[in-house]
């Protein structure tokens, strides 16, 4: 008899991540000779800041397995961070550290009892997430003024059916897809809503700091007892690979900070100690990551601008990004040129990019999107963030500083915008 191997209705059907797939696909390309522009994957391009290199050198040969819920001077150092960049007040107890904030959104999960609320569009392993924990996922249409964000009204009407039943709000501000951020009154509206049904707010602001128009707010200074916030290395510290992340929870909740913890200990015992030294350093900042975290900024907002006013310019319809390095642009305005050529979702969309262009995307229905509507996710991640950061000290970040510094970006979205203005030309 052969071996019966039975797979859990809840992975059956389950794909790689839209992100780690593009980024496997794009290597594939590249090998085969192809022209590649990987715009996939969100993995910062820049170094990460020479001290925080330093500290992990200086701790690669501890070996001792920390504690579960993270070192206590890391935990002590992202209280004082989230308190010192975001006027938040969180107690050391009260930070829980984890092999990437990824992780511990699947564990927070794992350990809640009750509905996820997921915006649309949010981040892609939202869903798959609280499908693979085995929760009830809630899906809330976009809306509001800039239409791409959740709405108290939605997070309301998702209450009404059953007021007394638990519900974990996911919120991703500055988001991924979209680079948009809740403004302070949105956040002020959403705070109240969440109060009034007992909404526990899951904030994951790992964007936070790479926000280049208006200085960070956090749902959790409207909402201090009912929020989570998450955090990590990956992104405005450039240390993706490293995998680290954080997560800290009001004094509300410690029973679900225990669980956690709790969770950890069983399932990844706890995070690499090197790593966690190098956080540290991360966490508590100097001049020189200060230096390095404003030219990062600086050189977003030159290329973001950039990038949203040409496809803006050509008729795209573009959400304006305040932060990180994604644009959400909609090919909605060609969809009657495109169907003649039977392109009629995303997934249709991204394929022949990739085919015409070289360009290797990401589909908006990977964010919860309406295939139809013609979104794609391009990540403004490919080039050299090494030389951009020696040459930003140098130069002013212009449009001759994309054409120069982030050559593969600058050659991606003029081959877009040219492809774009060949297919209105066959309407």
């Amino acid at each position: 008899m052969n071996p019966i191997v039975a797979l859990d209705p809840r992975v059956e059907g389950l794909g790689v991540s839209a992100a780690l797939a593009a980024r496997r696909r794009s290597g594939e390309l590249a090998a085969a000779g192809a022209t590649v522009f990987r715009l996939g994957l969100g993995q910062s391009p820049f170094p990460v800041p020479a001290p925080v290199v330093v500290a992990l050198r200086a701790a690669a040969a501890e070996k001792d397995y920390p504690p579960p819920g993270g070192l206590p001077e890391l935990r002590e150092q992202v209280a004082e961070f989230h308190r010192r960049r975001h006027g938040l007040a969180f107690a050391a107890d009260d930070v829980v550290i984890g092999p990437g904030s990824k992780e511990l959104m699947f564990l927070l999960q794992l350990c809640w009892a009750g509905d996820v609320l997921v915006p649309t569009p949010s981040w892609a392993s939202s869903l798959p997430q609280g499908r693979l924990a085995g929760r009830r996922v809630v899906r809330l249409p976009p809306g509001g003024s800039r239409e791409l964000m959740t709405t108290p009204e939605a997070v309301a009407a998702a209450c009404a059916a059953d007021p007394w039943r638990p519900r974990l709000l996911f919120l991703n501000s500055p988001s991924n897809p979209t680079g948009l951020v809740y403004d302070e009154r949105e956040l002020a509206a959403l705070a109240q809503v969440c109060r009034d049904h007992g909404v526990v707010v899951l904030s994951d602001e790992i964007y936070a700091d790479l926000g280049f128009a208006l200085p960070h707010r956090s749902i959790a200074s409207h909402y201090p007892e009912g929020t989570i916030v998450t955090s990590g290395l990956s992104k405005w510290c450039g240390a993706g690979g490293w995998r680290l992340g954080t997560m800290a929870f009001p004094a509300t909740s410690r029973d679900l900070r225990h669980a956690m913890e709790a969770g950890a200990s069983e399932l990844f015992s706890s995070t690499a100690a090197p790593i966690q030294r190098a956080a540290i350093a991360a966490f508590r900042g100097s001049d020189e990551v200060e230096a390095y975290l404003a030219d990062v900024r600086r050189i977003l907002a030159g290329m973001m601008f950039w990038a949203f006013t040409e496809l803006s310019g050509i008729g795209l319809e573009v959400p304006e990004p305040r932060a990180a390095f994604y644009l959400f642009p909609s090919l909605a305005p060609l969809g009657d040129a495109l169907a003649r050529r039977d392109i009629v979702t995303d997934v249709d969309l991204v394929r022949w990019l990739r085919i015409e262009t070289g360009i290797v995307a990401l589909p908006g229905s990977a964010f919860g999107m309406p295939p139809e509507a013609l979104r794609v996710r391009l990540a403004l991640v490919d080039f050299d963030g090494a030389r951009a950061l020696v040459a930003a000290g140098q130069e002013p970040i212009s449009a001759g500083f994309v054409a120069r510094h982030l050559t593969q970006v600058h050659k991606a979205i003029a081959r877009l915008t040219a492809w774009c203005t060949i297919q209105r030309g066959r309407s």
